[in-house]
């Protein structure tokens, strides 16, 4: 099916005001091109427009980019998936069971089976050793259940990868993710911290209110520097979606830079583990990085994100060539997400997405 910008333009503006979301940003590849959409405003209290550049910040969109930084290293011989994370980061060793820290491997940081708790935050502060100082000050981060054995979400996990990213590269993760991914994708509305995103129309997040419509945030950011790697990265819907058309094409750019090897890529998206309880986590599965779906029989993959009143959603669907990314700023953004991309899915990829009351299969689909 074609993509209709007059179509999708309505859908989005009238979806949007009935669920009370302020501002929205929508890109979506199909008929082998980027289309862009923005709709509302970026901040309810200065009535600043969305557009289609505007920057927002991506929450847990950004373990993707980890991922990526992480698999480039193991696609050059650098890293190996399989090895104790405490081979490379001696200081790293969490509480639990004698051994455990051995059994933490990098592939099971990469696809949520470390055992490690969901979150540990800490303000390790904005010095070029904050990841450093977060991984010592984790030492004692308890495990939610034995590494290899179940699903256990974790963004400390993924502060853990980026830190394994700056002692692999000699570079802090930011500077990484600039070198590796932002510059030679050609990423001009990307970057990781509060001061390098005045430069560009920025999204406030907004929280509910006294009436139907939220509330500006009282903070833009509230997110230590050390967050980096699980949930601190800016960017626009289109470069989101910019990153997301490598992994489709195999790990090729454009103009046919070789960002990650196609090897590395097809591992991402392979299936590691269930996920039983989709309840907790929107997934159906988790590759190495990538969380996974299985839409009847249509495989899928993709990545939602959250931060302070600030919503993202990421689906791929690559036998259809399909990828879809919207960026939102509070109010109802979960059942926008599910409203619109329902009907997105189904007009471009023939994909039917299962209503949020469906239980969700717990075994992996035939290969």
């Amino acid at each position: 099916m074609t993509f209709s910008p007059a179509h999708w333009q309505s859908r989005l503006d009238a979806l949007r005001a009935a669920h009370h979301v302020p501002g929205a940003t929508l890109a979506v590849f199909a008929d082998g091109r980027i289309h862009e959409l923005a709709s509302g405003l970026l901040h309810r209290g200065t009535g600043v427009e969305a557009t289609t550049d505007s920057v927002f910040q991506l929450g847990s969109i950004a373990k993707i980019y980890t991922a990526t930084l992480v698999m480039q290293l193991v696609d050059a011989g650098r890293l190996d998936l399989d090895a104790p994370v405490c081979e490379i980061l001696p200081e790293f060793s969490p509480a639990g069971a004698p051994g455990a820290d051995r059994a933490i491997t990098v592939r099971r940081l990469l696809s949520h089976t470390s055992g490690l708790t969901g979150d540990f935050t800490y303000d390790s502060g904005r010095g070029d050793d904050c990841l450093a100082d977060y991984v010592r000050a984790a030492r004692n981060v308890a495990l939610d259940c034995p590494p290899g054995t179940a699903v256990s979400y974790s963004s400390v996990g993924y502060s853990v990868l980026g830190r394994i990213v700056e002692v692999v590269t000699g570079r802090t993760w930011d500077q990484a993710l600039k070198e590796r991914i932002v510059a030679p994708l050609g990423l001009t509305h990307t970057m990781t911290l509060p001061e390098e995103a005045l430069a560009f129309r920025t999204a406030m997040g907004h929280l509910p209110g006294d009436g139907p419509e939220p509330e500006p945030a009282p903070a833009w950011d509230m997110m230590p520097r050390s967050a980096g790697p699980y949930g601190r990265v800016l960017a626009s819907a289109a470069d989101v979606l910019r990153l997301a058309k490598m992994h489709l094409d195999g790990g090729a750019t454009a103009d046919g830079t070789q960002v990650l090897g196609a090897r590395a890529v097809a591992a991402m998206q392979r299936w590691e583990v269930d996920v039983p309880d989709r309840w907790t986590v929107s997934a159906d599965g988790w590759g190495l990085g990538w969380s996974l779906y299985d839409w009847n029989g249509v495989p899928g993959y993709g990545h939602d994100g959250a931060s302070v009143g600030q919503y993202g959603y990421l689906r791929v669907v690559p036998g259809a060539d399909v990828i879809v990314v919207l960026l939102t700023n509070g109010g109802g953004a979960r059942r926008l997400y599910a409203d619109l991309f329902r009907e997105l899915l189904a007009d471009l990829a023939e994909v039917r997405t299962p209503p949020p009351s469906r239980r969700p299969r717990t075994r992996r689909p035939s290969t």
